[in-house]
């Protein structure tokens, strides 16, 4: 299946999302190449960075999951390199 790195940043402005954030995370560690988290205080929200190597639907299936949480904004930026995985 081909695979396509890609970064999503995420805003988190509700404290409450982040044990379900969190959790979401976990289940795709599996193609989770690293991830960075500043909390912003001034501003009351939290901003994260996720790298990901994965299938393009895998990603996206994130992407939605994690925005359909209350508080969280996601936007997706795909690599124009596409990796057959074998």
């Amino acid at each position: 299946m081909a695979s396509r790195v890609a970064v999503m940043a995420i805003v988190v402005d509700d404290t409450a999302a982040v044990e379900g954030l969190n959790a979401l995370l976990h289940d795709y560690a599996d193609v989770i190449i690293g991830r960075m988290g500043i909390p912003y205080k001034k501003r009351g929200v939290s901003i994260l960075s996720v790298a990901i190597d994965a299938p393009q639907d895998v990603t996206a299936a994130l992407a939605g999951k994690l925005g359909n949480l209350q508080g969280v904004s996601v936007k997706t930026a795909y690599s124009n390199v596409i990796y057959d995985e074998k």
